[in-house]
């Protein structure tokens, strides 16, 4: 793989932080793994890291949940990392009272945490995901904009401003407000979703490209194929941008009746759906084992990575929660080669310390138990 720049975590600080009042961690390694019984906290120092990006971290939690329990409900994440050899200081955390997470870099206070977008980009995969082919249409959207906030810093902020919107709308027909108030709200709702829309299908485009560029002999996790389906996307085909907007917007004009009558807008890109398969069995994710769905997560996520560097110039960072423990040893030496290949600082989790022995030689392993987190051994 092609050399991209790379931020490192040299030191996570957690305080007030789920299960920690307090905890530190010195890091040197770009592969890491936390290994300890369930509960023990291994995940929370996942979405510890989690919220060093935009976003609103691996579990989506509410900002009050994070809090320790017993504590002041307060609760914040600090690092020092190393890009360009150049270390950085980020913020991130709630204060009791306060509404939203607020970040600093470097001791100055951001307005969003989009910013650190420019220091880490983070991306996971988590045993909550597992279903992903299988559940709701709404999981998949919401994978395809992390995946696509990876790459585009701007889309988090559209998605949540479409989303906005469209609730605007819907309770402005429920009002019965005017015709001229909802069609001055629907050019906006018909801007920020065509942007939205067209976005996700570059997405799925370049990353549909940079997975038919990998070698298919060989390949140790099945290669998937991708499309983002969905009404809208049909009507709007082979239209440019302008027109798009010009017919959503006229879409959502005549389903006023139908839209008021529903509740809720039953015309949008809030209503597609990223449809993944099994590209050499030609089959739909969904149908697939559980196995083979999990490997094809895992390639899907691994091929993200590689887009994410080849777009952004910037290696992410790659959270794996349980990741080694549904894989035979064959394929846990293949993961962490390739882990290992890209580039980036890596961190899993496990039950057993058994499944990271493959691990690279100069890789850190910590024990995390009664709160607290060492070096193996030490």
């Amino acid at each position: 793989m092609t050399e991209y720049r790379s931020a490192r975590l040299t030191r996570l600080t957690l305080t007030g932080f789920r299960n920690y009042a307090a905890l530190s961690i010195d890091l040197s390694a770009k592969m890491v793994a936390f290994v300890g019984a369930n509960g023990a906290g291994k995940t929370n120092i996942l979405e510890a890291i989690s919220f060093l990006t935009a976003g609103r971290g691996l579990r989506r939690a509410a900002l009050a949940d994070i809090a320790r329990k017993g504590g002041n409900g307060s609760w914040s994440v600090a690092a020092k990392i190393l890009l360009d050899g150049i270390e950085s200081s980020l913020g991130t955390g709630a204060t009791t009272g306060v509404p939203g997470r607020k970040v600093r870099i470097d001791g100055e206070d951001m307005r969003s945490s989009e910013s650190l977008l420019d220091y880490m980009r983070v991306l996971w995969l988590v045993p909550a995901m597992d279903g992903l082919f299988t559940g709701p249409g709404s999981d998949r959207r919401r994978f395809l904009d992390r995946l696509t906030l990876a790459i585009d810093p701007a889309h988090g902020r559209r998605v949540s401003d479409f989303e906005s919107a469209l609730r605007q709308r819907n309770k402005l027909l429920d009002q019965g407000a005017s015709d001229a108030y909802l069609s001055a709200l629907e050019l906006q709702v018909a801007s920020l979703g065509t942007a939205v829309s067209l976005a996700r299908q570059e997405t799925v485009g370049l990353l549909r490209q940079m997975i038919s560029d990998q070698p298919l002999e060989g390949s140790t996790f099945p290669q998937a194929s991708l499309s983002l389906e969905g009404a809208f996307e049909a009507e709007m085909l082979e239209m440019s941008a302008s027109d798009q907007e010009d017919h959503y917007c006229r879409l959502l004009e005549q389903g006023r009746p139908r839209d008021r009558a529903a509740g809720r807008t039953l015309s949008g890109p809030h209503l597609s759906d990223l449809k993944v398969r099994h590209a050499a069995k030609d089959m739909p994710a969904s149908q697939s084992s559980t196995g083979e769905q999990k490997a094809l997560l895992i390639g899907l996520v691994l091929a993200h990575a590689e887009l994410t560097a080849k777009v952004s110039g910037l290696t992410p960072v790659l959270l794996l929660d349980e990741v080694a423990a549904h894989l035979d040893p064959a394929r846990r030496a293949a993961l962490f080669a390739k882990l290992e290949s890209l580039g980036g600082q890596v961190f899993m989790t496990g039950t057993d310390r058994a499944l990271f022995d493959a691990l690279p030689a100069q890789s850190e392993v910590f024990e995390v138990g009664n709160d607290k987190a060492h070096l193996s051994g030490v």
